[in-house]
């Protein structure tokens, strides 16, 4: 953004950032809550930073890990452009004798193309800017201090999924982000140590398998009985239980377990639901734990007015999930991006569903995927995509499926959202229902519909709600709303502002919201509406349509009222079903 384009905009602080201290280090929980280990060295905090290019003399200052480089909580608040490399040096000391067992060095996420340098010699390289990745770094450590350096380059390649980033912010498009957004950390394990577990749920129990060289292997899970072990049979555990405790977002009860394999031992836990499609009174609805469940939810953008992709402390995301929880919603559709582990955890923990896209790549057309769509044509029309383009959506899905298989919160997956990048959708659908056969896939999500797909999805913003399908699919409002009210003194942008439908009044605000559920959405629900999410969690940059404002400060409608609307509509949903 230029110098001038600044001036528009207000610096807004989070009450996350009163934590942030020189000497504080930011996310120093282990970040991986379904896979705990003890020892753990969390080099997350101050770097050392440099920008190189051929034309640019080399920029130098210090960079706090793990906020990317454009938010003002890094320390750089500075546009990243493409021919420049970020270069991240700090040194940390290892004073652990390791007597046989293997290092490990693990980034959480980082944008874009990245080569990591540990005293003085390559470890290994990444693509892409969204998914989890490790080196074995073993034979590179030395006792005592040790040099790391890691260099990125983002040139915000559209083959790569990028989300809602933009290099001309505005609008419903963000600013962009780049180098380490995520954590940083070294571990310590076994020689034979848990690579990944995977646990797959029913009514009754769990099978829990493990990934890795380990041969000895026993599991005790934490039961409101007192710990009981379970045996296992190859790489396979199945836990049968009497009295099972069903996970819901009204009761989301977690088991809790240890994996001791060999010297290796792993904290983690399950939570007991199924998702499946079944028909009631002709209808086709999306069941929770075998019964038609209402998903009453937002969508949410995770972006954060401090650290942009990252907020300053975890509980930001713990406050996005509560607030809304507050509000009567039980489902948040994760839009375009990828989080930590944290918060997937965190949704666990306290009862939020998620929906989550898989992330957009390639060309936007503003005309071919939202102008026409919009009027009339929603069908015929997919994207050329080239290898390199295919190949990057499908291993970043790929990845995504993976790295949530085992959180119960998450239980539904958009491939394409309005078209935008849309290319082989029934191959991509068929392809990821086979790596995950256990959730729900809505193959494109607006529109350009396609045959192979769970749901029908709806996309309904400049017109009032009123669905038609056929009734053999479960119908789901994918997004609708859009309501904008602007608070002075908490909004990004003082010139510009992006919604749909616009009130200057907080009371009009929530009048309006009020109609929009109870006039539409309530008889949706009675011709059999599974799920509906609303735009959104909270305002992001211009965007002033969320219920929260951008800084988290200000929650632009009553708790209480929104809570009697949900009720209001699940009641509606039980009645319909009887």
């Amino acid at each position: 953004m230029s110098s001038s384009e600044i001036t528009n905009f207000v610096s807004l602080k989070t009450e996350f950032e009163n934590g942030l201290s020189l000497s504080e280090i930011p996310f120093s929980v282990y970040p991986r809550p379904q896979l705990v280990r003890d020892n753990w060295m969390c080099l997350n905090g101050k770097w050392k930073f440099s920008l190189k290019s051929k034309e640019e003399k080399e920029y130098a200052g210090e960079i706090v890990v793990p906020f990317p480089p454009e938010s003002r909580i890094s320390g750089i608040e500075r546009e990243i452009k493409d021919n420049e490399v970020m270069i991240y040096e700090r040194s940390f000391v290892f004073d652990e004798k390791t007597d046989g067992k293997k290092i490990i060095l693990h980034f959480g996420a980082v944008d874009q193309y990245t080569k990591v340098y540990l005293n003085g010699e390559l470890v290994g390289e990444n693509t892409g800017g969204y998914l989890p990745f490790s080196f074995d770094v073993t034979d590179k450590v030395l006792f005592g201090v040790n040099f790391l350096s890691v260099e990125v380059r983002d040139p915000l390649d559209i083959d790569l999924p990028y989300g809602k980033q933009r290099k001309d912010r505005g609008g419903m498009w963000y600013t962009k982000i780049s180098g380490i957004w995520q954590t940083v950390w070294l571990e310590t394990v076994p020689c034979e140590y848990i690579e990944r577990i995977k646990i797959d749920t029913n009514l009754k129990g769990a099978v829990i398998s493990v990934f890795g060289g380990v041969s000895e292997k026993m599991l005790l899970l934490k039961t409101e009985k007192g710990i009981k072990e379970f045996e296992f049979c190859g790489d396979k555990v199945e836990i049968k239980l009497d009295e099972p405790h069903l996970w819901t977002p009204e009761d989301p009860y977690l088991y809790e377990f240890d994996l001791i394999c060999g010297e290796d031992k792993v904290s983690s836990y399950f939570g007991l639901r199924t998702i499946s499609i079944k028909e009631v009174n002709g209808i086709s609805y999306i069941c929770l734990n075998d019964k038609p469940y209402f998903f009453h939810g937002l969508l949410d953008q995770g972006y954060f007015s401090d650290g942009i992709f990252t907020p300053a402390a975890a509980e930001g995301y713990k406050n996005d999930i509560l607030k809304m929880k507050a509000c009567g919603f039980n489902m948040l559709r994760k839009h375009i991006k990828l989080e930590p582990d944290i918060f997937y955890y965190y949704c666990d923990k306290y009862g939020m569903i998620v929906f989550q896209d898989m992330i957009n790549n390639g060309k936007y057309s503003f005309i071919l995927d939202t102008a026409l769509p919009t009027v009339f044509l929603k069908k015929g029309v997919s994207h050329r995509a080239s290898k390199k383009r295919r190949e990057a959506f499908i291993e970043t899905s790929k990845g995504i499926i993976e790295n949530l298989y085992d959180h119960p919160s998450v239980v539904y997956y958009t491939i394409f959202n309005e078209g935008w990048g849309q290319f082989s959708s029934s191959e991509c659908y068929k392809l990821f229902k086979s790596l995950d056969p256990s959730r729900i896939y809505d193959t494109a999500s607006g529109w350009f519909k396609e045959k192979d797909s769970d749901v029908e999805s709806e996309h309904v913003y400049f017109k009032p709600v009123k669905l038609e399908w056929n009734k053999k699919k479960p119908m789901v409002l994918s997004e609708f709303g859009g309501y904008s009210c602007k608070i002075e003194d908490h909004s990004f942008n003082r010139d510009k502002t992006y919604g749909y439908r616009f009130y200057e009044k907080v009371e009009d605000f929530r009048k309006a919201l009020s109609s929009l559920y109870l006039d539409e959405v309530l008889p949706a629900i009675e011709q059999g509406l599974s799920g509906a999410v609303l735009t959104q969690v909270s305002d992001v940059e211009d965007e002033t349509n969320g219920l929260m404002t951008y800084d988290r400060r200000v929650l632009k409608v009553d708790e209480g009222e929104m809570k009697k609307v949900s009720e209001k509509l699940i009641k509606k949903f039980y009645d319909n079903i009887r």
